[in-house]
């Protein structure tokens, strides 16, 4: 490898001596086939732990922390309150989300995106009344697929109902079709997400 000069790698040039370092093969030509920035490293924040000192119980739903990220794309679920989601485990710690599409993400591939839960260990999940804004069962609630109207990341999302007849009016309005947490394939979920390329 070639030499590197100490003037380089004073005042800040450690940093791009490195770089150079690892973009350059044994005969100095740049590297074509290295790719520093492949994204295999994604940090998802644990999930919250259950706190008994906030009076609710452990499988209540519960207030989303502003500081919460959704462990599937990153985003702050507090800032879309009818549209946030929540998975609660056996142990009482949960995991917040952004939209009920990321939250079926998640359940489809629990241990993908966080390593020391299974799927065994959710104990519930909830979604919100887009309309009401109240916490509802996602097994018991009803999604829209396929509407006029964008979740948070500004594209089609599921937005859900408690009751088949909200559902029903809402996709007459804006389209869609009325499905239930049973319809949530990986198929399904696939077109909808932009987390194709957000690895982990």
């Amino acid at each position: 490898m070639r030499q590197l000069s100490p003037r380089l790698l004073s005042s800040g040039g450690l940093t791009i001596a490195f770089a150079t370092s690892l973009l350059l093969l044994a005969d100095g030509q740049p590297g074509r086939d290295i790719d520093l920035f492949n994204n295999e490293l994604c940090i998802v924040a644990p999930a919250t732990p259950y706190d008994p000192a906030a009076g609710q119980s452990m499988y209540a739903p519960r207030p989303v922390p502003a500081a919460a990220r959704c462990p599937v794309c990153g985003m702050y679920p507090a800032r879309y309150p009818h549209w946030a989601a929540q998975t609660i485990f056996k142990d009482g710690a949960a995991h917040y989300f952004d939209s009920p599409v990321n939250l079926f993400d998640f359940l489809h591939k629990v241990s993908h995106y966080d390593r020391r839960y299974t799927l065994d260990d959710v104990a519930v999940s909830y979604v919100r009344d887009l309309e009401s804004g109240r916490w509802i069962e996602a097994g018991q609630a009803h999604f829209v697929h396929g509407s006029t109207i964008t979740g948070p990341m500004q594209t089609a999302d599921l937005p859900a109902f408690a009751s088949r007849t909200a559902a029903d009016a809402f996709a007459r309005q804006h389209r869609g079709t009325v499905l239930t947490a049973a319809d949530m394939t990986p198929r399904l979920l696939a077109s909808l997400s932009r987390n194709s390329q957000h690895r982990h």
